[in-house]
């Protein structure tokens, strides 16, 4: 006789929600390093750097410098330019 359902539910959530973490955790990890090393990454990394750790920050200090620092760079650059259309390039 195998295992009722519910029991082999809750050990596979178990390994999805470690696994998950694990994935969170690589994230973030990826993230500090391009934050530590602003003057290497361009804008659009640092914004989606700031991203993570604004929403998965372990602390709330760190969060709210991930913020802080989006800020920051939104005022660096207001306005993103649009592409520029195609037919002008003929």
């Amino acid at each position: 006789m195998s295992i009722p359902l519910p029991f082999r539910k809750r050990a596979r959530c178990t390994e999805r929600d470690r696994a998950r973490q694990d994935w969170i955790d690589e994230r973030r990890r990826e993230a500090r390093m391009v934050v530590a090393d602003v003057a290497h990454h361009s804008d659009y990394m640092l914004r989606l750097a700031c991203t993570v750790l604004a929403q998965h920050g372990e602390t709330p200090e760190e969060r709210e410098d991930a913020r802080l620092l989006l800020v920051v760079l939104d005022a660096k650059t207001p306005r993103r330019l649009p592409a520029p259309d195609r037919e002008d390039r003929t």
